[in-house]
C-alpha cells in the first residue's frame, strides 16, 4: 500500500504540512514535508497484514495507521504530537472525524522525557560532531604498536622508539606472557647471527593486527625489558577511528558545508531543534500549550546561520533545560495520558469510520 493508494480511496483521516514549514523557520529551499494520518480498510486491519505506517522512498511523507497514531500519542512523541499543533495554514485535508483528537487530551509529564531529553540528546550529538569537526581522525590507521609502551628505567617508552633508540627491528623480537599481569609481556631480543632462536615478532601484520604476538621462548633466555600493550586505549581508538570515517562516509553534504561555512563548528539545523524542543516543552509545562509554530522565528534562524558561538550556545540550552525539569517538577500536567480514554477514542473513531463508507 502507498501513500498515493491512501488518497485514491479515500482512508486520510488527516494531512499537513510538517517540518520547518510548520515551525515557521523554513528557508526558499526548505523541502516540504507531509505528515498525516489515515485509516486501514476494514478487512485489512481485522486481518493478518496490519500496517502501521507508510512513507515515501525519501521519508518526507510520512503517514500513521489511526492505531500507530494513537499509541504515539500515548507515549506523548513529538512529531506525533504536533501534528495535533499544526498550523491551520499548513492542514490540507482534516476528517470531519480528526477534530476530536485534542492536543490537551494527551499533554502530560511525559512531554519532559519525549521533548527535553531528546533535545537532551541533541546537545550530546552536537558536542560530538563538534569534536569530529575539530578534532579530525587522520586517514591512515594506528597499529597496535602505536599502544605498546616499553620500560626505560623507571619509566617507558613508545615501543617503535625504543626499539630505533636501541637499533632493533620488531621482528628480531619475542614475546612471553608474564603470569598473573593482564597486558604485560615479557621482551626478548634474538641477537644471534641468523635469527636462529626463531622469534615471531611483536605483531603478525602492523596494519591488520589486532594484538600482539607470543613466541616460544627458549628456556634460559632473559628478557631485555617489559612491554605492555594499552588493549582498551586501542579498542577505544579503534571505536573512535570507526565512527568518525562513517560519519564522514553519511554525513550530509549539504549541512556538512553549512556547518563549515559558518565557521562555528556545529551543525546549526541540530541546535535550532534543540532550541526548538527544550522551548515548546516549557510551554507545554507552564501553560498547557503545545505550540508547533514559533514565534521566535529570527532567533532560530540566527541559530541556524551560524550567528552563536557554539559554548555559549550550549551553555544556554543547558540552562533552558535546567528551566525545563523545573517547570515539569511543578506542573500540574497528569503524569501520562489517560489511556482508557484514548483507546475509548479510538475505537468510537475507527467505529465511526467504517459506518461511514
Amino acid at each position: 500500500m502507498t501513500i498515493a493508494d491512501l488518497r485514491r480511496h479515500n482512508l486520510i483521516l488527516f494531512e499537513a504540512i510538517s517540518g520547518s514549514r510548520a515551525y515557521g523557520t523554513n528557508l526558499p529551499h526548505s523541502d516540504t514535508d507531509l505528515k498525516g494520518v489515515f485509516i486501514l480498510p476494514e478487512d485489512q486491519f481485522f486481518g493478518l497484514d496490519y500496517i502501521p505506517q507508510i512513507a515515501n522512498e525519501t521519508n518526507d511523507e510520512v503517514f500513521y495507521e489511526l492505531r500507530r497514531f494513537v499509541e504515539l500519542l500515548l507515549k506523548n512523541n513529538p512529531t506525533v504530537l504536533e501534528l495535533l499543533g499544526t498550523p491551520a495554514d499548513c492542514v490540507i485535508y482534516k476528517h470531519p472525524l480528526f477534530e476530536q483528537f485534542k492536543a490537551a487530551d494527551f499533554l502530560s509529564k511525559l512531554c519532559r522525557q519525549s521533548f527535553a531529553e531528546y533535545a537532551v540528546a541533541q546537545i550530546r550529538k552536537a558536542r560530538g560532531l563538534n569534536k569530529k569537526i575539530n578534532q579530525p581522525e587522520p586517514p591512515a590507521r594506528k597499529s597496535v604498536l602505536d599502544f605498546c609502551y616499553i620500560t626505560a628505567g623507571a619509566g617507558a617508552q613508545p615501543a617503535t622508539e625504543w626499539l630505533a633508540r636501541h637499533g632493533y627491528e620488531a621482528a628480531q623480537c619475542g614475546l612471553a606472557n608474564v603470569p598473573h599481569l593482564t597486558d604485560l609481556y615479557a621482551l626478548f631480543i634474538d641477537a644471534t647471527l641468523g635469527r636462529t632462536l626463531g622469534y615471531r615478532g611483536l605483531v603478525r601484520d602492523a596494519e591488520t593486527s589486532q594484538d600482539v604476538l607470543l613466541s616460544a621462548v627458549p628456556k634460559g633466555e632473559k628478557p631485555v625489558a617489559y612491554l605492555s600493550f594499552n588493549r582498551n586505549g586501542y579498542s577505544t581508538y579503534c571505536r573512535v577511528f570507526r565512527e568518525y570515517w562513517e560519519w564522514v562516509e553519511k554525513r550530509n553534504a549539504e549541512r556538512y558545508q553549512n556547518t563549515v561555512q559558518h565557521g562555528k563548528n556545529y551543525d546549526a539545523k541540530n541546535m535550532l531543534h534543540v532550541f526548538r524542543l527544550l522551548q515548546m516543552a516549557e510551554e507545554i509545562a507552564n501553560y498547557r500549550q503545545l505550540n508547533v509554530h514559533r514565534p521566535n522565528r529570527e532567533f532560530l534562524l540566527q541559530i541556524r546561520r551560524g550567528e552563536f558561538e557554539y559554548e555559549a550556545l550550549v551553555a544556554d540550552a543547558e540552562q533552558l533545560v535546567t528551566r525545563v525539569e523545573a517547570a515539569f517538577a511543578n506542573s500540574t500536567l497528569p503524569d501520562a495520558p489517560d489511556r482508557a480514554a484514548a483507546e475509548l477514542l479510538l475505537r468510537q473513531v475507527r467505529q465511526a469510520f467504517y459506518a461511514s463508507i
